[in-house]
């Protein structure tokens, strides 16, 4: 018999294409005891909605951020908004308590809520004990209440007559009285 006389083969009666597929995705999970995907809606390939992923007009997870919105995501996360606010009130002094206040005085330190100041003059620092309230109020509106809870306003700094090269130990000589 000639090759050409042999009967045609008949391909395998089963699934094809699409139903091929389904059919060798649902034995997979069935082997990894995993209950089978839901279809869409309508069961068609062009109708209904999408299952997953993200396609289409509107925001999306994977678009672009703002760096300032990750950021505070970042800070809220972790737990950073105390020394978040805490440095903030060193870093922006000038915008938390006013331009003209800031020009003289600045914050030296911040522990257990309490603010140490350090006024130019002291003249500057009764004045500033004088608005000690109302810089509280400016502090708290600007970082929030609770991070600064009392203020310590002192002068500048005075030299200290007690070290340095010319030092005598002691009392000293007292016979310029005398």
């Amino acid at each position: 018999m000639a090759e050409s006389d042999k009967p045609a083969e008949k391909p395998a009666e089963g699934p094809r294409g699409p139903e091929l597929a389904r059919a060798a995705l649902e034995a997979a999970l069935a082997k990894r005891k995993l209950p089978p995907p839901k279809r869409a809606v309508g069961g068609g390939s062009g109708s209904g909605r999408r299952l997953r992923g993200y396609s289409g007009p509107g925001p999306d997870p994977r678009d672009p951020q703002l760096l300032g919105s990750v950021l505070a995501k970042l800070v809220k996360n972790r737990g950073w908004q105390r020394p978040a606010a805490e440095a903030t009130v060193f870093g922006e002094w000038s915008r938390v308590v006013g331009e003209d206040v800031a020009a003289h005085c600045r914050p030296v330190k911040l522990e257990n809520g309490e603010l140490t100041v350090e006024a130019e003059s002291t003249a500057w620092a009764t004045q500033l004990r004088l608005l000690a309230g109302r810089l509280l109020a400016q502090i708290g509106g600007a970082i929030g209440h609770g991070v600064v809870k009392k203020l310590h306003i002192h002068g500048p700094a005075a030299p200290s007559w007690g070290r340095g090269p010319r030092r005598v130990r002691g009392r000293g000589p007292r016979d310029t009285y005398g």
